[in-house]
């Protein structure tokens, strides 16, 4: 499957944006998750989705705050993120995988495809 993330741009803190992955295959079929790498850092997790939706995780930092969720007619899969941070800083990624088990949805070695990343800026 190859994916494809847009929505990233420049916000304010206390701001939002609304990521979208959209994907090549079902979306439903897949685990997906999103991840993300601010420079001089490494890649984290930040919110995961097991297989058919089942069970969502989110890192400790972003709960409450961003939200998970899928249009699988769409084949789409989408963060919206409220309340930004300056620590929210990031290149944010997409990925998804067909053998990710519910436990390891937040593991990013678990997931097989990636999508290119897109640039969240937020200023303080």
């Amino acid at each position: 499957v190859q994916l494809q993330a847009s929505g990233g741009g420049l916000v304010q803190a206390g701001g939002s944006l609304r990521l979208s992955c959209a994907a090549s295959g079902r979306t439903a079929m897949y685990a997906v998750g999103w991840f993300r790498q601010a420079p001089g850092k490494e890649r984290e997790s930040v919110a995961a989705s097991g297989r058919s939706g089942g069970g969502t995780s989110y890192r400790d930092s972003v709960r409450g705050r961003f939200t998970i969720s899928r249009d699988n007619a769409k084949n789409t899969v989408y963060l919206q993120m409220n309340s930004l941070k300056p620590e929210d800083t990031a290149v944010y990624y997409c990925a998804a995988g067909t053998s990710v088990i519910l436990s390891q949805i937040m593991n990013p070695s678990a997931y097989s495809h990636w999508g290119q990343g897109t640039l969240v800026t937020v200023s303080s």
